[in-house]
């Protein structure tokens, strides 16, 4: 992997999608930099969640173009996006509580060995070994391979959903409500997961509610409103109350204030030219 913070990874460009009548998203533009943490905030129906599903093909955007280092595609669903090397993280986590971390890092996909050069039986051994090395060399975890997901953590479960998007290698990280119902111990774990992420080259896109969460874990935040990107900032360089506003408001921070000097100049320039 690279590590020139200027190089795209991924570029979106003029990208819409309708449902009915209903536009999700409306002239999307967006980058996300080799890596770097890339926020996407909004309130509820800004279109986050419909840019992260079109982002891995679930759903096909009704205009605009996608670029994945700096080439076209057409992401046909989520096995052709883990194909590019984008590993996604859903809010929901879906581990199966009964099976053990190795085999929630495997699932559906689990690696197949022949006894005796003929019977097919699950890689148990290689499974377990992978688990340990993902868990511990990406993200700093050590639990038991084969300990049940039950008895986890909040912030170990989520380290293992994690963990279970870099069996395959991707370049690129999507988390949905990664802090989602965690305790602050575990928030401050996940914040940590995703320090490392990035540390270890990988480019994150984060989708959070927690704002004082997204201003402490982002490189930048991009701010949607009822499916338009309002701006694209640097996390370092805004507050939360800067956040807020644009989320509220579908402008700019500081775009309210500098029209109403430009309006009180105008004034200003009316008052003189009657007086004179």
């Amino acid at each position: 992997m690279t590590t020139d913070s200027s190089h795209p990874r991924i570029e979106v460009e003029h990208v819409k999608k309708r449902f009915g009548t209903v536009e999700a998203l409306s002239d999307v533009s967006l980058t996300l930099k080799d890596n770097e943490v890339l926020s996407l905030v909004g309130d509820n129906g800004a279109g986050k969640s419909t840019f992260i599903k079109t982002l891995v093909g679930i759903h096909q955007p009704d205009g605009g173009e996608i670029r994945f280092d700096g080439e076209p595609v057409t992401i046909d669903g989520p096995k052709h996006a883990r194909k590019l090397g984008i590993g996604t993280v859903y809010q929901d986590l879906a581990l199966v509580d009964e099976l053990s971390v190795a085999e929630n890092l495997f699932l559906g996909r689990m690696p197949v060995k022949k006894v005796g050069g003929l019977v097919p039986v699950v890689d148990q051994e290689y499974m377990a070994e992978e688990a340990e090395r993902i868990l511990s060399e990406h993200l700093n975890i050590h639990v038991d391979p084969d300990t049940p997901v039950e008895f986890l953590s909040g912030g170990e479960r989520q380290a293992v959903a994690i963990g279970r998007a870099l069996v395959t290698d991707p370049d690129i990280v999507l988390l949905d409500e990664p802090t989602s119902a965690l305790s602050k111990a575990a928030v401050e774990h996940v914040e940590e997961l995703v320090q490392r992420l990035r540390d270890s080259g990988h480019s994150v896109i984060l989708i959070d509610h927690n704002l004082e969460e997204v201003l402490s874990m982002s490189d930048r935040v991009a701010v949607l409103f009822q499916g338009r990107i309002v701006d694209v900032v640097d996390a370092a360089d805004v507050t939360r109350d800067d956040v807020v506003s644009m989320m509220v408001s579908g402008h700019r921070a500081n775009e309210d204030t500098d029209d109403e000097l430009a309006g009180d100049e105008s004034d200003v320039s009316s008052s003189r030219s009657s007086t004179a």
